[in-house]
């Protein structure tokens, strides 16, 4: 049976998953829907990316959608799948025969369609000629918006297309929607790249130490993921804020490169997820760099680690999303307000937007292919709630078995939203400022689990240390 797999060691993605995701597609397509004729979906697969005007590409990551349905790994390719026969067609890119010299031996049409377990492999070139034979009534091709980045899938394209019929209206709500539950043997990749990226973490957490710096951190979970994981790309750039850039909820960007030297006494955040096969996982972790929290670490840390608890004792099939935002939420100002550090009734800090200060982001979204999965906001799915914080959601749906998602919860002290909630008096009744202002240059805490939504609550696939006497106790086998 064909397989991706980066070595003996790691984890063996068959190509029927993508045969399965396929048939689910184009089963999906078929109701409700007559296609007079043949109707085919068409996929364009990505292309390499030169480094601007240099000779040297980007490491080559296949699109989403592209993967979904073909598994392949290889730039410059098409694909296509009859709606009624289930016939799948790769178009292989020809390539010149010195590509054999540079980068490697030159696989034949035969030798694509069976490393993918296709039905037919042509060149790229032939695309034209090849589907004209097909007859076909109509393409189906992708279009639509990306809610997250607001970026549009675009629709494959090739010389002569023009010469068929496109509808580029009807597959995009389809495949997206199938992305959303996850199949069986998509699960146990997930759960593969889950526990790697666990492992990398519990890695991190053991060797790390004052003085180092925050991409030293970072370093360990790469290599990590790597060399015993095979996982080539992460699904994001890693966060690795230390101190005050812990309160940094996107750090690690080129304008601030996990550099910062680290201090006796910190509190790191390291938002560290690895990708498999196209895969992601997307993991927090929060702990002191020297293994020891302080009181008032605890006390922060306690507070999210609640949040993250209750709903992960809540989350099942059926239940809203967004309720289970804002339980995070009253559960984390609750802890906040037995800590010493609010005042008055949690329902009223909650209708004063106070919780969208201490947790201005979403709890969590999809995962999948992409670590900001697709379906949050399509056409038949709730709107994005205008309320402070839940409109961070990157989806207010309902939990449906088969579902991926992160749980995030967090708590942060950052400097403008502080300063904001002081200056609001419906904010600033709940605060009390003395308290608060010790806690200026804290930064911040944040606990992301990977989960499986299922019809009575949750599978966690995320295995690290998460109490503040199991982190100790890790840290101290340093």
């Amino acid at each position: 049976m064909a397989c991706y797999r980066m070595g003996p060691e790691t984890h063996a993605i068959p190509m029927t998953l993508f045969r399965e995701n396929r048939e689910k597609v184009i089963a999906e397509l078929r109701k409700g829907r007559t296609f007079s004729g043949r109707a085919l979906i068409l996929l364009q697969g990505g292309d390499n990316i030169s480094l601007y005007d240099t000779d040297v590409d980007y490491v080559f990551r296949q699109e989403s959608y592209f993967t979904y349905l073909f598994g392949v790994t290889e730039p410059g390719c098409y694909g296509t799948v009859d709606v009624a026969s289930g016939a799948t067609t790769l178009y292989m890119p020809r390539l010149p025969a010195e590509y054999a010299v540079w980068m490697g031996p030159l696989l034949t049409p035969d030798d694509f369609r069976k490393k993918y377990e296709v039905d037919a492999v042509h060149y790229a070139d032939e695309i034209e000629s090849k589907i004209a034979a097909l007859n076909p009534s109509v393409l189906l091709t992708l279009a639509g918006p990306n809610t997250d980045s607001g970026l549009q899938a675009k629709p494959a394209n090739f010389s002569g297309i023009e010469k068929f019929v496109v509808d580029s209206d009807i597959l995009f709500p389809v495949i997206a929607e199938c992305r959303v539950i996850k199949s069986p043997a998509e699960i146990e990749v997930l759960r593969y790249v889950a526990r790697v990226s666990s492992d990398a973490h519990k890695q991190v957490m053991k060797q790390i130490r004052p003085g180092w710096h925050e991409y030293q951190g970072e370093s360990v979970f790469l290599h990590h993921s790597y060399s015993v994981g095979g996982c080539r790309h992460m699904s994001y750039t890693c966060i690795c804020g230390a101190g005050s850039n812990s309160a940094i909820l996107h750090y690690g960007h080129a304008g601030s490169p996990n550099d910062r030297l680290i201090q006796d006494g910190d509190m790191c955040l390291f938002d560290m997820g690895a990708n498999y096969g196209g895969y992601t996982s997307d993991i927090t972790c929060s702990f002191p760099v020297n293994g020891k929290f302080t009181d008032d670490q605890k006390l922060v840390y306690n507070a999210v680690l609640a949040a993250r608890d209750a709903v992960c004792a809540s989350a099942k099939d059926g239940v809203s999303w967004v309720d289970m935002h804002l339980l995070a939420n009253r559960v984390m100002l609750g802890e906040l307000k037995k800590g010493g550090l609010l005042k008055g009734e949690v329902e009223d800090m909650m209708a004063a937007g106070l919780n969208a200060i201490f947790q201005p982001h979403g709890l969590g979204h999809l995962l999948g292919l992409d670590v900001h999965d697709v379906g949050g906001y399509l056409s038949h799915c709730p709107e994005r709630p205008n309320e402070p914080g839940v409109n961070r959601l990157r989806m207010a749906r309902k939990l449906k078995a088969g579902m991926y998602v992160t749980i995030e919860p967090g708590c942060y002290f950052i400097e403008p939203l502080l300063n904001k909630a002081f200056a609001d008096p419906n904010m600033s009744q709940f605060l009390k400022k003395q308290e608060i202002d010790r806690f200026r240059n804290f930064g911040g805490v944040r606990i992301e689990d990977d989960v499986l939504i299922t019809e009575n609550g949750i599978e966690n696939f995320t295995f690290v240390p998460r109490t503040v006497e199991e982190i100790e106790a890790w840290m101290a086998q340093s």
